[in-house]
């Protein structure tokens, strides 16, 4: 069985390689957009819109395909990627002393049993009171500044964190131990998958 990732995401490659797992990426030329202002609703509908969209590439049964999206959410705003080093400041400014959230959606395609399922995972990120000077210190030093909402918790915030509560892969994009959970569920083990 093979593994299709619906996404060019870095991270996300960098999740499953530390798995030993094979797979191959096909990423989705689908416009994502999505209307819910639900956070979670709206992660996982455009994770249905990726995993449609590869699934329509592909004319073999043999795969799984897991798509995901994953946004920073906070009193009712949801944060993206920011477009510039301002935004990402601002960002760090109002995560300041608080908690955000990682959410994803993820959505898993099981080709040969024509299943699908999707679902969402939130972590809760707890930032420590950052002061400006150090706000500028980090954009100054972040190589990851303009991607999701401003940090990655790989990079220097880790710095500004004081705790996390969840699955910390789920804030790099993709929540490891629900995937597993819902892959066991469909059916399959790790060695369906190995390299």
């Amino acid at each position: 069985m093979k593994i299709i990732l619906a996404s060019n995401s870095k991270t996300r490659k960098k999740i499953l390689d530390s798995l030993n797992i094979k797979y191959d990426v096909i990423v989705s030329d689908k416009e994502e957009v999505a209307d819910n202002s639900d956070p979670r609703k709206y992660v996982e509908e455009l994770s249905k819109v990726k995993a449609k969209s590869v699934s329509e590439k592909i004319d073999r049964s043999d795969v799984i395909i897991i798509a995901a999206d994953s946004i920073i959410y906070k009193d009712g705003k949801i944060y993206q990627k920011p477009k510039s080093i301002e935004e990402a400041m601002e960002n760090l400014r109002e995560f300041s002393n608080c908690k955000n959230q990682g959410i994803t959606g993820v959505t898993i395609i099981d080709m040969s049993n024509r299943r699908n399922v999707t679902f969402s995972y939130v972590t809760d990120v707890y930032f420590k009171r950052i002061c400006e000077e150090d706000i500028k210190w980090y954009v100054k030093h972040e190589k990851d500044l303009l991607k999701k909402a401003g940090y990655s918790l790989e990079g220097t915030i880790s710095l500004f964190v004081e705790k996390i509560e969840g699955d910390f892969y789920n804030v790099l994009g993709l929540p490891l131990g629900m995937l597993y959970t819902k892959l066991n569920e469909l059916g399959y083990r790790l060695d369906d998958f190995e390299c």
